[in-house]
């Protein structure tokens, strides 16, 4: 099935309009579906719409003739929302997106997943890292609502994947999705020594992703040949400290085992799975700016 025609939910959002822009520039019509008012302006149409009501997801996406539907329409942290609030947020708007593209026949569905699935920011226990770089089969020990909504996600978009004829689905297991002004704010000029960032960024193993990078691989991930569900980590190349990386490996995980490189400012997490199946590259780095 050829893809002409890409919806995106939180098109509002920072990194829905970045992929809606991502997919205009690249030729694809494209559509927003968002809560409440439009704030966009890269889209060719715009539906509001509440993902957590079934029949408002499946309408707006007959509407909108689409033939994939990147998903980003979900609350992007727990810290303003009751936790029952954030969980469902992020698996019952995930399951009504995908039930809607199955039925109506879509040939993509891209979830977004999250740092969060092995824990990370938002629960009292310290991230579980047994290896690193961290990969795509590295085990998952989610404990808060937040974390758990994004697991819960994943195996959503397992158990679709194993449907006959259902829509290849990727998720996307992003970390902060900075701007170039963001970068700029909280990166260049800085202290990013490991003294200075060891408590803040070991949860999310001290990573990152531009804006525009995060909205390639959304892309990409419509684009590609697969089949069923597949995760992929999307992560900057380099970490945002100024350590080397076998330093940060064994001053802040030094229980787990380094199963590859860890060259230079190298990321702690690694990206082979997306250039491999999708042919994916982080191009941005905090330290160009």
């Amino acid at each position: 099935m050829s893809i002409d025609r890409v919806a995106v939910t939180g098109g509002n959002g920072k990194i829905g309009e970045a992929i809606l822009r991502e997919f205009a520039d690249a030729g694809y019509g494209t559509v927003a579906l968002s809560r409440g008012k439009r704030r966009e302006e890269a889209a060719d149409s715009y539906r509001t719409t509440d993902l957590l009501d079934a029949g408002e997801t499946y309408g707006s996406l007959a509407a909108s003739d689409a033939d994939a539907v990147v998903h980003m329409g979900t609350i992007p942290s727990p810290v303003r929302h009751p936790e029952h609030v954030t969980f469902e947020s992020n698996a019952m708007s995930a399951y009504h997106v995908l039930e809607a593209a199955a039925e109506l026949g879509l040939a993509a569905v891209v979830l977004p997943s999250s740092i969060n699935v092995m824990g990370a920011d938002y629960q009292d226990a310290p991230t579980d890292v047994r290896y690193l770089p961290v990969d795509e089969e590295h085990p998952l020990t989610p404990r808060d609502p937040y974390a758990l909504g994004k697991h819960t996600t994943e195996v959503l978009g397992d158990g679709f994947g194993r449907r006959p004829d259902a829509p290849r689905v990727a998720s996307l297991r992003y970390p902060w999705v900075p701007s170039g002004d963001q970068i700029r704010e909280r990166f260049v000029g800085t202290d990013r020594s490991l003294d200075a960032v060891r408590d803040s960024g070991r949860s999310t193993l001290f990573s990152y992703l531009h804006v525009a990078d995060a909205a390639a691989i959304a892309r990409r991930a419509v684009e590609a040949d697969f089949a069923g569900h597949e995760a992929f980590w999307a992560v900057a190349a380099d970490t945002n400290v100024d350590a080397p990386s076998e330093r940060v490996a064994a001053e802040c995980y030094p229980d787990a085992e380094i199963r590859g490189s860890l060259d230079g400012h190298e990321s702690l997490i690694s990206t082979a799975k997306a250039r491999e199946v999708l042919g994916w590259e982080p191009e941005h780095s905090w330290r160009d700016y």
